[in-house]
This record gives C-alpha cells, sequence and structure tokens, in this order.
C-alpha cells in the first residue's frame, strides 16, 4: 500500500494538471508517483519539467532506447515500478517483440548494437550500489557515443534513481497499462507487482 493517497486527476491543481498531461503520450497514464508529488506542486512540476527535459532526443539516443536505459537501471536498483513503467514506455516507442524479451539480458541477446550494449552496460554499472563504471566501461562507452549522447544517457540513468527510490520508497501503486506490459516482458526476470499493488 503506498505512504500517501495519489491525488485524483481532479484534486490536482488546474495549472499542474495541463502540465502532467504530458505522461499520457508515453504511457498513457499519470503515474500515481506524479499524483503523488502533486501533493507538493512545485515538486511535481519540476520533476515533470525535468522529465521533459531528459526524454527529448537531440542525437543518436532514441525515445524507445532510452525507457530500454531506464529498464536497466531499474532493473539494477530493483524497482518493480519503474522496471513496468519503462517497458511499457519502450513499447510504446516502437521497441520489437525481441528487444523487449531480451533487454534483462541484453550483453547475450542479438538484437541490441555493440553501440547499444555498451550504453546499457553503463547504465547498469551507473546504477549499482557502490558505482560500477570503471575505465573499461567508460571506454567502451566513449568508443560508440558523441558526449551529448553521453549527457542524455545519463539523464536518463539519473532521473531513474530518482524515480527508484521515490517509488520503492513510496510504494507507488502501479497503474493497469504497466502491469499488463511488465507481465508480457518481464516474466523470465520473476518480475512481479510485489508492493506495488
Amino acid at each position: 500500500m503506498a505512504v500517501v493517497r495519489p491525488l485524483e486527476e481532479d484534486e490536482i491543481e488546474p495549472a499542474l494538471r495541463a502540465e502532467v498531461q504530458f505522461f499520457k503520450g508515453p504511457l498513457g497514464v499519470i503515474p500515481n508517483s506524479v499524483r503523488t508529488m502533486a501533493h507538493r506542486p512545485a515538486i511535481a512540476r519540476a520533476f515533470t519539467a525535468l522529465n521533459i527535459a531528459v526524454m527529448q532526443c537531440h542525437g543518436a539516443v532514441t525515445p524507445e532506447f532510452k525507457r530500454l536505459i531506464g529498464y536497466v537501471t531499474s532493473y539494477v536498483s530493483g524497482c518493480r515500478y519503474c522496471q513496468a513503467h519503462t517497458i511499457l514506455g519502450s513499447q510504446r516507442f516502437g521497441a520489437s517483440e525481441e528487444r523487449l524479451n531480451s533487454v534483462w539480458d541484453f550483453e547475450a541477446s542479438p538484437h541490441f548494437s555493440e553501440a547499444e550494449k555498451a550504453a546499457l552496460a553503463f547504465a547498469h554499472a551507473a546504477a549499482e550500489v557502490p558505482n560500477g563504471v570503471t575505465p573499461a566501461i567508460e571506454a567502451r562507452l566513449k568508443a560508440h557515443w558523441a558526449d551529448g549522447d553521453i549527457v542524455e544517457i545519463m539523464g536518463v540513468i539519473a532521473l531513474f534513481g530518482y524515480l527508484n527510490r521515490w517509488n520503492d520508497s513510496m510504494g507507488s501503486a502501479l497503474e493497469d497499462l504497466p502491469v499488463s506490459a511488465a507481465e508480457t516482458y518481464l516474466g523470465p526476470t520473476g518480475w512481479n507487482v510485489g508492493k506495488h499493488r
């Protein structure tokens, strides 16, 4: 059960309600995490602006791949809420069935390029506690990605670091669409709703 009740959409202050409609595009819903942040509109507003900025694509990192980076970050952190949301977002941005079914084992998957594997390995190491980024992981990443792309990749990792802490600590309840996507694609990882009921 959630620590704090998410506000219903009609309880969110009107100006903020308009801003958080953004989430319906990639996710089909305003996430319970954002609806909980809305108890303090400045937090929800700042988070929404950061999310929009991080998820904009200005280089080679695609919207689909940003969500897969978020998935790997959330997988390492153990946040089932964010795993479900990122797998749904990846699907909605055109990830193939093969990529969705193998992202949790990306290194062995033929469905990811060497550049993508380097970025996902970086995400995996960056999400570890303590941080697992080594000079070898950094060199592998830099062999494939420009500095601006690395900034976008790290932006996604950092954004989901925040969300992983928020959703796991707050016990955010999962919405139906992400649950369905997670049950479909994350079964081999042992994924289940857990405390996010």
